[in-house]
């Protein structure tokens, strides 16, 4: 389990990168969260354990979600104004 912790961690430290524009900011955040997705769903398939490999994917499907989540959140608050990094600093806060 301390894979997946370090996999969320590794998430939040990349949805944080630096980004302007409005589309790239949103996209970033979803697309840092696929990615830790897709590694959680390697890490599933590269175990021998059945109940790790479930909840692994599990996760993974988790993480997809919360990436869409955050894009839509980062969305909304750059369409009020609000710049790329200080939207997706305050959607990775909460």
């Amino acid at each position: 389990m301390k894979k997946i912790h370090f996999a969320l961690a590794g998430v939040a430290a990349l949805a944080l990168a630096a980004c302007n524009n409005k589309h790239d900011a949103a996209q970033q955040v979803e697309n840092n969260y696929d990615n830790a997705a897709d590694n959680v769903d390697a890490m599933a398939a590269n175990t021998s354990n059945d109940a790790e490999s479930d909840a692994l994917k599990n996760q993974a499907d988790q993480l997809k979600k919360a990436g869409d989540n955050k894009a839509d959140a980062v969305d909304e608050k750059m369409d009020n104004g609000m710049s790329g990094n200080k939207a997706k600093a305050e959607v990775n806060a909460m």
